[in-house]
């Protein structure tokens, strides 16, 4: 079972949220983060991040990253994105 967490956050406060689940194994680790990120961006109605060498970093150390202003083209109405790994197998 893979499961991403998905975050947005407005003025220090959780104002929405959502958790992909995916049962596939015959996908990479990479296609589930993909399809579970373009999911979640589907669900809260906002356009995919761009994906940067911070963020693999911050996800790869701790299971996590959060996608700022600086990540998306249009303006957005929300502090950041944030994507948490909760069970990858």
């Amino acid at each position: 079972m893979f499961r991403l967490w998905g975050k947005i956050i407005k003025n220090n406060t959780m104002i929405n949220d959502q958790v992909f689940e995916l049962n596939k194994i015959d996908l990479s680790f990479d296609e589930k983060l993909d399809q579970g990120l373009e999911a979640l961006c589907y669900h809260f109605d906002i356009q995919k991040p761009m994906w940067f060498n911070d963020t693999s970093e911050d996800f790869s150390l701790i299971g996590k990253t959060r996608f700022m202003d600086h990540h998306f083209i249009e303006n957005i109405d929300f502090d950041y994105f944030e994507i948490e790994l909760i069970e990858k197998k």
